[in-house]
């Protein structure tokens, strides 16, 4: 992945601290990102994904009213949702396993723990536009496949339909 194709992609960045979105926005530009939303609450996020055209996000876990799990079931589940296929990358300070599974279970596509190195950042943007993972939906979740795996053994009960999703984060700019 080199710096010529990740300067056409928009970022969406939300977390109520504004020193971090100073400190995402610096990283991403030594990717060669330029283009970014800032958001300081799932509310204004959400109406940022709705009327620009995002092609993936970072957010934080902790925020006042809604939180980063909250505005990914937002995204993933709202009917008013331009793109539930969004990557979603959520950067928390909280990394208990708790917190990562209730990420997960959320939607989250990848969680990144703060304090935050420029080469864990970009293997989690890399692993998002190089390798998305297919999207599947069950009666109680939809989102990223959790499995990292695939498995072209296993037919048991437990086998999810995949849903249909972008091939590839060009498809999604395009869009």
């Amino acid at each position: 992945m080199s710096k010529r194709n990740l300067e056409r992609l928009r970022v969406l960045i939300v977390d109520d601290n504004h020193h971090m979105i100073n400190i995402v926005k610096t990283i991403l530009r030594g990717f060669g990102i330029k283009d970014y939303y800032e958001a300081r609450d799932a509310v204004e996020a959400f109406d940022l994904v709705r009327s620009e055209s995002i092609d993936f996000v970072i957010v934080d876990y902790q925020m006042e009213i809604l939180d980063g799990t909250d505005f990914v079931r937002l995204v993933r589940n709202a009917e008013d949702s331009p793109n539930p296929y969004i990557p979603v990358v959520m950067l928390t300070a909280y990394s208990e396993r708790s917190k990562v599974e209730q990420a997960r279970d959320a939607g989250v596509t990848e969680f990144c723990c703060k304090p935050v190195t420029a080469m864990e950042l970009y293997r989690k943007v890399a692993s998002v536009i190089n390798t998305p993972r297919p999207f599947v939906r069950t009666a109680q979740y939809f989102g990223p496949d959790r499995r990292r795996h695939d498995s072209e053994t296993y037919r048991g009960p437990e086998r999810r339909k995949q849903e249909n999703m972008p091939d590839s984060i060009d498809e999604i700019a395009a869009e």
